[in-house]
């Protein structure tokens, strides 16, 4: 049998997707994982970018420190993590890891999509007597919205590929699925789990191309 065959088989095995160590399971840990950093991630970056953007001041420098990050592997960052008291606290080392690795692409672009609003559209609104709060929200934020949830949907797509580094300090997801491939020197298991990942970080990508077609015409850049 070869390698193709293996892993089709070992996908299409009912044992290897029930039970706490099969797919479905992991598959939960793995979504679960992802989208609670990057809501820790947004919850960061966004309101650091869309108030620098709003400012126009101090925006490059942060912008270019979290682009730094993106150079220090999150393998690294993690193992460093776990050698900290921080390394105590179960999933927490991987999480922040994550979080650090999730934060350029939200910061980068919600930064470049607030200085990216045409000015004289904001010059009018100043002129129409909108308050500080009403410009961004009512008219900077809306405008600037494509590239943001571009960059949501980078890092959103980043995190799943990523997530996996969980399973090698003991944290759940589809990582497991590869890890313990290798531990029982079992190669179908192992492609299998890749495949996993990169059949959901492709489900990813169509949600968010998904989401963006069904949004309304500001959302999809259509406002400039």
């Amino acid at each position: 049998m070869n390698t193709l065959s293996a892993v089709w088989t070992w996908l299409t095995t009912g044992a290897n997707w029930a039970g706490e160590n099969g797919v479905w399971h992991r598959l939960e840990q793995h979504v679960v994982l992802t989208f609670a950093c990057l809501v820790i991630s947004a919850l960061i970056a966004l309101p650091i970018a869309l108030t620098l953007g709003h400012l126009g001041r101090g925006g490059a420098l942060a912008v270019n420190l979290a682009n730094v990050g993106r150079a220090v592997p999150t393998f690294a960052v993690l193992v460093l993590l776990l050698l900290t008291p921080i390394g105590r606290y179960g999933q927490w080392p991987t999480i922040i890891a994550l979080v650090l690795f999730a934060i350029p692409p939200l910061l980068t672009n919600a930064y470049v999509g607030m200085r990216e609003v045409d000015q004289d559209v904001v010059r009018a609104a100043r002129g129409m007597g909108m308050t500080g709060m009403q410009l961004v929200w009512r008219v900077e934020v809306p405008l600037a919205f494509p590239l943001v949830l571009t960059g949501i949907r980078i890092a959103a797509v980043q995190l799943v590929a990523t997530a996996t580094l969980a399973a090698l300090v003991g944290g759940g997801g589809l990582g497991r699925i590869i890890t313990a491939g290798f531990n029982l020197a079992s190669t179908p298991q192992v492609v299998a789990g890749a495949v996993l990942v990169a059949v959901f970080a492709l489900l990813m990508e169509a949600a968010f191309e998904l989401a963006q077609r069904c949004a309304p015409g500001w959302a999809r850049g259509r406002a400039g």
